[in-house]
């Protein structure tokens, strides 16, 4: 692969042009706006590069599946949507990052993203592994429990526990086209911890 200098850091580059800035955040526009206008089984690489404006090649040489755009394009919303600022008050702590959660599992267009390829991956082995590869809900949960564990002596040491626990029990509320109370279950989440 052809090489890029940039400072001390080596950064290797496909063979080929390089990636169009615009066209990829054309194409991540489209994908967004498409799974919201025809959900996610209609939509088509043909039609995102139709709405995007670019080529099929040029998606099909970026992303080789749909699932691959839309965890792209929801990847960068997540982490900025998920992020919150520990406080000394654990509770405080829960309590904010479960009412982002809340909030981008229920309202954003990046959490109907995420519950669309949960959906699909239900079906299509290749998007559950995706999934599991890009966990979006992870990096943030870890940046929170990593703060409680300096805090609380029972956060879980498996960090898949962990989050599972904290994040399990909004996703199934948002599945089930239902909201939880997000300060009675970190509460409960901090007690169980303490």
């Amino acid at each position: 692969m052809p090489e890029e200098r940039r400072g001390p850091v080596v950064i290797e580059r496909a063979p080929g042009r390089p990636r169009s800035e615009d066209a990829r955040l054309a194409v991540l526009h489209a994908v967004d706006d498409l799974l919201l206008e025809v959900g996610y089984a209609a939509m088509t690489m043909k039609g995102i590069a139709e709405r995007a404006g670019v080529g099929r090649q040029t998606v099909y040489r970026w992303w080789p599946t749909k699932a691959h755009i839309l965890i792209e394009a929801c990847a960068a919303d997540a982490r900025g949507e998920l992020a919150v600022t520990p406080s000394t008050e654990p509770a405080r702590t829960v309590t904010d990052f479960l009412d982002a959660l809340s909030r981008f599992l229920t309202d954003s267009p990046a959490g109907a993203a995420y519950r669309a390829l949960l959906g699909e991956a239900q079906h299509d082995p290749a998007v559950r592994d995706l999934m599991a590869q890009e966990d979006l809900l992870a990096a943030p949960a870890r940046v929170v429990l990593d703060s409680l564990r300096t805090q609380l002596a029972m956060v879980p040491l498996d960090d898949e526990m962990a989050v599972a626990e904290l994040c399990g029990p909004l996703v199934l509320a948002a599945l089930s086209g239902r909201r939880l109370k997000t300060d009675a279950l970190a509460a409960h989440l901090v007690h169980a911890w303490a």
